[in-house]
């Protein structure tokens, strides 16, 4: 009996433990349905505001050629009509002066004045448009936008699945640098603006640093629209931006926040329009200068790899490198502050070929090129400064767009 009673006390015990536990998961479960619940119904509600933006959007650029073809087509139209006016006007003068019998001088003199009457009229006005309509450029910037987003969904799809950029694991360094794995920023103490680290294989010297850029909206120039951080696109009509110490007042340019000083960094922008310059200016750059001396590259304070339209061109402290290579739409940056060396790369497929690379390097003996020799005497004083990302939009139209990384890129400039 008292073996049982010991038993029956037992499992009381247990079903009130169990009881406790079920009440407890029950609350869990509920816990769980509500946040899905709410975060559902949030997702809904910005995929709603999401749609609405962009239907927003197509019934603006639908309007824009709307009124393009409007005013372009009827000034077109009319330019037709006046001409085969003219033309039947012409035509049925020469007929007429065709039909005149030869022997009646008189009535041939008249219509010949008729039809030299009608061939000395003002011709019409030039068309007023240009021979390129505006309206088709809007293809290419809903093209933009569709990559930008195609380009967002991706990433944010690999954020909620803890893909790091290079398959690696958050963890923190003694240092307080994170890996560059998205899904980790969550939790770390620092904003996804701030550069991270990728680990080194064994024996490697210094970590390369994921360098996230934000653009400086307080150094864009006037004549440089910004689309958030990331965008940067060069415009006709100045914006009117609040005063600023630091912004370029002479020329198209605009710089990234963030500072440079040691390790290495990688970064990556992408092409999609104009000739573009792209490399790192020192921190205390006066902006307001002289728009020939301002400009990246021109002087011994930055340096940058050019589009130019028709090939790549390095240049620095006025000095220029002709790069004979084809066009790439991603230009990857590879700072490496120790060694003081900044490297070029055409990036495609995950591929990168080396476009131009900045670095003292003495020539062979009998050669001599005066871009390294600039390089050689003066490009080391730049790494003295604090550095900055640089971006110099030179055509009218010029856009670029700061891209997110290739992850096999890092893989390749680990190994090298």
């Amino acid at each position: 009996q008292a073996q049982q009673a010991k038993f029956l006390s037992d499992v009381e015990n247990e079903l009130e433990e169990l009881a406790v536990t079920i009440a407890q998961a029950k609350k869990m479960v509920e816990l769980i349905k509500g946040a899905a619940t709410k975060e559902r119904e949030r997702v809904e509600k910005l995929f709603a505001e999401a749609s609405e933006v962009l239907a927003n959007f197509q019934k603006e650029v639908a309007g824009f050629i709307e009124d393009g073809e409007r005013s372009m087509l009827g000034e077109a139209e009319a330019d037709l009509r006046w001409k085969e006016e003219r033309r039947a006007k012409l035509a049925q003068c020469k007929q007429n002066l065709e039909n005149v019998p030869s022997t009646d001088t008189i009535y041939f003199l008249q219509e010949f004045q008729a039809l030299k009457v009608a061939m000395e009229e003002n011709l019409s006005p030039a068309l007023s448009f240009q021979n390129e309509l505006s309206f088709t450029k809007c293809t290419q910037g809903v093209g933009a936008v569709k990559d930008v987003l195609s380009a967002a969904c991706k990433k944010q799809w690999d954020h909620l699945q803890g893909k790091g950029i290079d398959g690696l694991k958050f963890q923190e360094t003694e240092e307080g640098l994170y890996s560059c794995n998205p899904s980790a920023w969550r939790s770390s103490r620092q904003p996804p603006s701030s550069p991270r680290r990728w680990e080194m294989p064994a024996g490697s010297m210094a970590p390369v640093i994921a360098f996230i850029i934000d653009l400086d909206s307080d150094t864009a120039d006037k004549f440089i629209q910004l689309f958030g951080t990331k965008g940067a696109k060069r415009v006709l009509c100045p914006i009117p931006y609040p005063e600023s110490p630091t912004r370029f007042i002479n020329c198209e340019q605009v710089l990234g926040e963030n500072l440079m000083n040691r390790g290495n960094y990688y970064w990556e922008v992408e092409l999609i329009d104009g000739w573009v310059s792209i490399g790192v200016i020192a921190e205390d750059f006066n902006p307001q200068v002289s728009y020939n001396y301002s400009r990246l590259g021109r002087n011994e304070k930055s340096c940058c790899l050019q589009w130019n339209g028709q090939n790549y061109v390095a240049w620095f402290g006025g000095c220029k490198s002709v790069v004979q290579q084809p066009f790439f739409h991603t230009i990857g940056v590879f700072l490496e502050y120790s060694e003081r060396a900044l490297t070029f790369y055409g990036v495609k497929d995950s591929k990168m070929t080396c476009l131009q690379q900045l670095k003292v390097s003495h020539p062979a003996k009998g050669q001599f090129d005066p871009f390294q020799n600039k390089i050689n005497h003066q490009f080391a004083c730049l790494f003295l400064n604090k550095l900055k990302p640089a971006f110099f939009l030179e055509s009218v139209d010029a856009h670029l767009q700061i891209g997110p990384l290739k992850k096999d890129c890092v893989s390749v400039l680990k190994r090298r």
